[in-house]
């Protein structure tokens, strides 16, 4: 019998933004109303605050969904801990990069190299980071997630192994900027990654993925230690492909993004991957069709910069090159202030290094492989402070409180602090620039529509890739020149990076991924009760 025969009409909910499940599965009851009065069409309402529709009920109310609503409905599963594992063996590719730091003193001393050519081996593999990235976005958003990151892995792994069989300095010159050009696309496992994960555990996961990054330094040092005595670096360089050679082997499993698929017209596939991973996680899928709000040109650098994205591209620019420009200049610092024992000796040491011939080689020892793993270690601590503080105050203020850890740090290497102040000064430095660096990492996919969520992840990594090409010049070449200029640049360049995160004119902090690049930020992705109409653009 129809509800006007008995005189009460039924007002049906529909549920507006961002769908989420309730926070206390508990909660249940009715979600209709009935109210006096003889009407026939169902009125569409907002639940109010905290009146979430039940997990058991799947979202049976609406006729539609988007990939957005699946995704909160699932849930975080079975599912994301394999996808979790197998990203992280791509994120492991820091490998590649702490390897540079073994393998160029071994070259120096082997192959009688002078010094500009031990820096170069280093420079090219940031040029190929540099001239890639952006490619790799752009490649990710036309063609799919799983290709570019496939494609850029297996890249990697190939010339990686490649160049362990270099007989020559100007082979593995170009080998190394090969691989270089792959492992710049690597970061796009945080995009695919990312639109698979529900709203409250982004942050949390995309953290916790960045460890591998540390493990994989870590696993690095402990690889040299054993490996270089006895086998040598061309086996260093063979078995430090591994980890991309295990991702190579499980990443048939892996799925295109649901959210790529919508947006590129495929619809039957992106619900064939929701039914699995709701099958994969024992969860119901929403009831209703699947739906895009409308299909758009992906991986165009122009969207990059219109009214909506433009001061958010510039600034997020401004700030991966300031996180890359202090990460890898606080490195090459460490080695220099170890080596002197403080900054008030470093400027009689380097007058001493100029005295000596540029092919006066020493081997690393094993107190140096121990320096090289502390200074890893303290990644570990940046994750966990990151992840405490991220859904606390934001994305925004926890990149501003990294840079400014940092910058305060640097300026208190201008006092002559003892071995163990030093130590612990670098200690704290690290672990807060690196914490800002992965904060970077959980912001940029969220605050960039699926259309060009990997494109703007590349463009950023990019500019980072700039950031590490210049620091040489500053953290070698101009310390020659002043100890103190040389830590105000980095300081001062840290400030700057925290007024440019405060004025970040979008926090996405308890909002979901934005589908569509022709509405408002915020529009449509404000969870209940998150936020006032008023602050989706603070």
């Amino acid at each position: 019998i129809h509800p006007s025969v008995c005189g009460f009409r039924v007002v049906k909910f529909r549920r507006t933004g961002e769908s989420s499940r309730s926070d206390e599965d508990g909660i249940s009851g009715e979600h209709e109303v009935q109210i006096e009065g003889v009407r026939t069409e169902l009125e569409p309402v907002e639940l109010g605050d905290g009146a979430a529709v039940p997990k058991e009920f799947a979202n049976p109310t609406d006729d539609t969904f988007m990939v957005e609503d699946a995704v909160e409905a699932i849930g975080f599963g079975k599912f994301q801990w394999k996808l979790s594992v197998i990203t992280g063996l791509a994120w492991a590719n820091a490998m590649e990069m702490m390897i540079l730091s073994i393998l160029a003193p071994q070259l120096h001393c082997e192959w009688r190299l002078p010094s500009w050519k031990v820096a170069l081996l280093t420079s090219v593999v940031f040029v190929g980071m540099m001239s890639s990235s952006t490619l790799w976005g752009n490649i990710s958003d036309q063609y799919g997630r799983k290709t570019g990151l496939k494609i850029s892995v297996l890249w990697t792994l190939y010339y990686g192994i490649l160049s362990g069989f270099a007989p020559i300095y100007s082979w593995i010159l170009v080998l190394r900027g090969l691989v270089g050009f792959g492992i710049g696309g690597v970061p796009q496992s945080v995009t695919l990654y990312a639109e698979f994960l529900p709203m409250k555990a982004r942050a949390k996961c995309i953290l916790l993925i960045e460890v591998f990054w540390a493990l994989g330094t870590v696993f690095e040092v402990l690889l040299a230690v054993v490996v270089m005595p006895t086998l040598g670096w061309r086996w260093l360089l063979i078995l430090s492909a591994l980890p991309l050679l295990l991702f190579a082997g499980l990443c048939f499993w892996l799925p295109e993004s649901a959210r790529y698929d919508v947006l590129s017209g495929n619809q039957e596939k992106a619900l064939a991957t929701l039914k699995r991973i709701a099958t994969e996680n024992g969860a119901p899928m929403p009831l209703g069709k699947l739906v895009v709000s409308r299909q758009e040109d992906r991986g165009k650098m122009r969207d990059l910069f219109t009214p909506h994205f433009r001061w958010t591209t510039l600034l997020l620019w401004f700030i991966w090159f300031s996180n890359a420009f202090s990460y890898y200049g606080l490195v090459l610092l460490t080695t220099e202030l170890f080596q002197a024992g403080d900054v008030c000796s470093i400027s009689s040491r380097r007058q001493e290094v100029k005295a000596k011939c540029s092919l006066t080689c020493e081997y690393l020892t094993e107190e140096d492989y121990t320096d090289l793993l502390w200074t890893t270690l303290s990644e570990f601590p940046g994750v966990l402070v990151t992840l405490w503080i991220i859904d606390r105050i934001g994305r925004k203020k926890t990149m501003a409180l990294s840079f400014l850890v940092f910058s305060f740090c640097s300026l208190l290497l201008f006092l002559c602090v003892g071995r163990n102040v030093l130590t612990v000064l670098l200690f704290i430095a690290r672990a807060f620039i690196s914490g800002g660096f992965q904060a970077a990492y959980v912001y940029t996919p969220e605050v960039y529509p699926t259309a060009t969520r990997a494109l703007g992840l590349g463009t950023c990594s990019g500019m980072a890739r700039v950031g590490a090409l210049i620091t040489p010049f500053i953290a070698q070449v101009m310390l020659e020149s002043s100890v103190y200029l040389t830590l105000l640049v980095y300081s001062g360049c840290c400030l700057l990076a925290a007024l440019a995160s405060c004025f970040l004119p979008i926090e996405t902090k308890g909002r979901g991924l934005q589908e569509s690049s022709h509405k408002e930020w915020g529009q449509e992705m404000v969870g209940r009760g998150s936020h006032s109409p008023g602050e989706s653009q603070e």
